[in-house]
């Protein structure tokens, strides 16, 4: 069997509803030198049944169970078992363009110094009438990553927009098992922190879907996450302005997800009570952010998903 460039790693808990969509989106690669390991974290659902349904159909696909050890254990696990260069972990519910394993081989092609690369994600609003319809986009900074970067806001966004080297993964002993929350963000600042070099693509290369019962519209729980991460630099950087800059990423957040718009405004005011310069210090969007915030007050729920990025 041939080795395959890509291993793409898909946790999957309680997925039977995305699942299919986000495997198809790996099928339709215009790149197909790929293997696609599914892990099974103790699905209570129809998941694994559907895993080997489509694992059957496709010798490229593996699917693998394990008892529920959250999803930094299952893509570790996904990672042991892979044989391809690069690992590409894609989330159940998320979606892939069907370039977009293409553009990382391009991009590490021509950057052959670069370990890790990701690119621009759209956000999809999945309850819009007539289907999802993208409601915002992600940025990609110029040049590699800064520790700074990836503290603040993580340009990397989510685990699904990740691609690294295998080696340099293996390296750095994968995600911390038990994070649940800012696992990624606390992985790519560890990588960065440990001299490898991350690059962003200028492409819309994934599709994020903003569902108010996945992990990341628990914002506390975020919150807590970023603790956890922000404290192994404290000694280093201005963990308290990367902490407001982070409340202002919160209440970006809530307004995205419909929450109650109690929730935006304080956590606005928590970020700009805790540093008000390092909240407004990208002036359009720290005000950006205030007057949403307090409009947010004014407007029904739906009229909030669709209006706020």
């Amino acid at each position: 069997m041939n080795i395959p460039t890509f291993s793409v790693i898909v946790p999957v808990y309680n997925a039977f509803d995305t699942l299919e969509a986000t495997v198809t989106s790996v099928l339709d690669q215009s790149d197909n030198d790929w293997e696609l390991i599914l892990i099974d974290d103790g699905s209570t659902d129809r998941s694994l049944s559907l895993m080997l349904q489509l694992a059957a159909k496709d010798e490229r696909v593996r699917a693998i169970s394990q008892f529920n050890a959250g999803p930094s254990a299952a893509r570790n696990l996904g990672a042991q078992i892979a044989r391809g260069e690069f690992l590409a972990f894609l989330d159940a519910d998320d979606l892939w363009s069907a370039d977009k394993l293409a553009a990382h081989r391009e991009f590490h092609d021509t950057y052959l110094g670069v370990d890790a690369s990701f690119a621009q994600i759209e956000f999809l609003e999945t309850a819009a009438a007539g289907g999802p319809t993208v409601r915002t986009l992600s940025t990609v900074p110029n040049g590699l990553l800064r520790l700074t970067q990836i503290v603040g806001e993580n340009p990397v966004c989510t685990t699904s927009n990740l691609v690294v080297r295998a080696g340099t993964f293996a390296e750095l002993g994968g995600f911390s098992v038990g994070m649940d929350f800012a696992e990624d963000q606390e992985f790519v600042a560890r990588y960065v922190d440990q001299g490898f070099l991350i690059m962003g693509i200028d492409q819309r290369l994934v599709s994020y879907r903003m569902m108010e019962s996945g992990l990341s519209a628990d914002l506390t729980a975020m919150l807590h996450g970023w603790r956890a991460l922000a404290s192994n630099y404290a000694q280093r950087m201005d963990v308290q302005a990367m902490e407001a800059v982070y409340f202002r990423y919160l209440a970006r957040r809530a307004l995205r997800t419909g929450a109650n718009p109690k929730v935006a405004i304080d956590f606005m005011v928590a970020g700009l009570q805790i540093d008000a310069a390092a909240f407004l210090a990208d002036r359009r969007r720290g005000i950006m952010t205030i007057l949403a915030s307090l409009s947010s007050l004014f407007m029904p729920r739906d009229l909030r998903r669709r209006v706020f990025a």
